[in-house]
């Protein structure tokens, strides 16, 4: 398979997945990117072991996590914008609503909490919980991509849904399901 077909065929997949992490288009865009350029780059190391889409997922899945930690340096280091004003305290920043772009219409709000929440988890619940609930892989794929035995991936996800619980507690309101 050339390089327009892998594009082509896992666009889709890269920016979606990319876009669950990040939540901000051009930074998903960018990854988008980033991923095919590495994916032309190093097509000899892939071996057959899982499939094009696992290899693919998993470069997508570092990139993303690369970006956020690299995002997060950046913040301990004080180069981003303080979220509160010098003088008065006042909060400057609000927490940002992220709307993604899959989600209908009527269920954008509980979707904005639920990626607020989302963004609170450990790198590890995150990456399976985003895996495994937004982009619907199976457990033994996403342990493929993830590096570990489909037990710790029950494990993650489990702990997830409880941190993601206890968020949502927090962040929502009026939980009513």
């Amino acid at each position: 398979m050339n390089l327009e077909q892998l594009i082509e065929n896992y666009k889709d997949l890269v920016f979606n997945t990319a876009i669950s992490f990040l939540q901000q288009q051009e930074e998903a865009e960018d990854i988008t990117q980033e991923v095919f350029i590495e994916v032309f780059q190093s097509q000899d190391k892939f071996k057959g072991q899982s499939s094009i889409s696992t290899w693919i997922y998993r470069i997508t899945v570092n990139k993303c996590l690369d970006h956020l930690r690299a995002k997060k340096r950046q913040k301990r280091f004080g180069f981003l914008t303080s979220l509160f004003h010098p003088e008065s305290g006042e909060v400057l920043h609000e927490v940002s609503h992220f709307d993604h772009p899959g989600i209908e219409l009527e269920k954008k709000e509980k979707a904005r909490y639920l990626f607020q929440a989302i963004e609170q988890l450990p790198e590890s619940q995150k990456t399976a919980f985003i895996l495994s609930h937004i982009e619907e892989l199976p457990q033994k794929e996403i342990a493929e991509i993830m590096q570990s035995s489909v037990k710790a991936i029950e494990s993650l996800l489990q702990r997830a849904k409880a941190n993601l619980r206890k968020e949502l507690e927090k962040i929502y309101p009026d939980r009513r399901n």
